[in-house]
């Protein structure tokens, strides 16, 4: 989740990073008949990497091109793009991380998607916001993800309390749990976007936004988390813990109860533990989930003529019904269509919060678009101050409120 800074490469590294497109000249001349197309993505890691790899395959059998896949490193592959916009050299496809997809589209190199036609029915509104640049739909995810509270069921049962589902239980739960060497509670409060991304959920829950962050209600929210670190129920290490170092938390016996995402379901099950999995504790009983909306979205990048075309056509072919259900059982995702997620809710009841969660998600980027990032960076810093003890909550976000750029 990173942001990494627009770099310019030379003319070999573009010639070695970027593929250019393959044609065979039509018999007779006239426009060249397309062949083969490029796509670029982040997924090294198995089972993501084979997945891809074939799905590309079969939808570029049936569009009739090949596909020539380049897999980067997450945090080259931002660099990649942007230096291959600003050069007229972008892949035809591109598996982008959603609040990544603004700086790309904000270069005017991806195709309007629904210029391309696609249809866009049976989706969540809240995923076609996620691929939304400035009210124009861009990209497009197969599957989301989104956090939720995860529960030691046996730690719970023990101590004769239900899962919080308000931030006065959570308080309360947290420090009952809260002996020896376990912690209450866990999450991630890392110095970049995962500590972000994690934090979002209280924020927005209580009413505040991003081009505020130094209202009361950000205030609150953060000091809730700070509260819970000086009462002793949350670790002060969570500000050097990823979401995976949370999960070894948990897995460890180390916390009782964590945010993390449902792509750690495939994690948890591998060993002998019963958990329970629900919604996150918001402010009063009652209200809504404000999730971040998880996930990446392929774009079409604006190459023109029968190349588009045929981005267009593999594009659809991703986003069919049966490889949206195979890379959400895969990945541990929600299915972007409304009616391929309630089966998976009905079919595994530890994905259903992640479900209920989806319809009021939130793109990270709705209210920032390209500026996001920066501000980003200021809000996981004004964690990290307040949770360390070095600065109030109220003095660490008035100063990352210096970050969100005026109206």
């Amino acid at each position: 989740m990173p942001r990494t800074p627009r770099l310019r490469g030379s003319s070999a590294l573009v010639a070695a990073g970027l593929l250019t497109l393959s044609t065979a000249c039509a018999g007779g001349g006239g426009e060249e008949e397309v062949t083969s197309l490029t796509a670029m993505d982040y997924n090294l890691a198995e089972p993501q990497n084979g997945t891809t790899a074939t799905m590309l395959k079969e939808c570029g059998d049936q569009a009739g091109v090949e596909i020539e896949r380049d897999a980067q490193p997450r945090d080259q592959l931002m660099p990649r793009l942007l230096q291959g916009a600003s050069q007229q050299d972008l892949p035809d496809l591109m598996l982008i991380d959603n609040p990544d997809l603004p700086q790309v589209a904000a270069t005017g190199a991806l195709l309007p998607l629904d210029e391309a036609g696609l249809d866009t029915g049976g989706y969540y509104p809240s995923v076609l916001e996620a691929g939304t640049h400035e009210d124009t739909v861009y990209g497009i995810a197969p599957g989301v993800n989104g956090l939720a509270l995860f529960t030691d069921t046996a730690v719970l049962d023990e101590a004769g309390v239900e899962p919080p589902q308000t931030w006065a239980e959570l308080r309360d739960t947290a420090a009952e749990l809260t002996e020896g060497d376990t912690k209450g509670f866990a999450f991630s409060a890392i110095g970049h976007e995962e500590g972000t991304w994690t934090f979002e959920p209280f924020l927005w829950s209580n009413g505040a936004t991003l081009t505020e962050l130094d209202s009361p209600e950000a205030v609150e929210a953060l000091e809730l988390w700070s509260d819970l670190v000086e009462e002793g129920s949350v670790s002060q290490s969570v500000v050097n813990w990823s979401q995976a170092d949370v999960n070894d938390q948990f897995l460890g016996d180390r916390a009782a109860m964590m945010i993390n995402g449902s792509w750690q379901l495939p994690v948890l099950d591998e060993e002998d533990l019963d958990y329970d999995v629900v919604p996150l504790p918001v402010p009063e009983a009652g209200a809504d989930p404000a999730t971040p909306m998880g996930g990446e979205v392929w774009a079409v990048a604006r190459n023109g003529g029968e190349r588009e075309q045929k981005a267009v056509e593999v594009l659809e072919c991703l986003l069919s019904d049966d490889n949206m259900r195979q890379w959400a059982e895969l990945n541990a995702y929600v299915p972007a269509k409304e009616e391929l997620a309630r089966q998976l809710a009905e079919d595994d009841p530890r994905m259903a919060p992640f479900v209920e969660s989806v319809p009021t998600a939130r793109s990270r980027t709705a209210e920032l678009g390209e500026e996001y990032p920066d501000v980003s960076t200021a809000i996981a810093d004004a964690v990290q101050e307040a949770l360390a003890g070095s600065t109030s909550a109220e003095e660490a976000l008035s100063q990352a409120q210096q970050s969100v750029p005026e109206n």
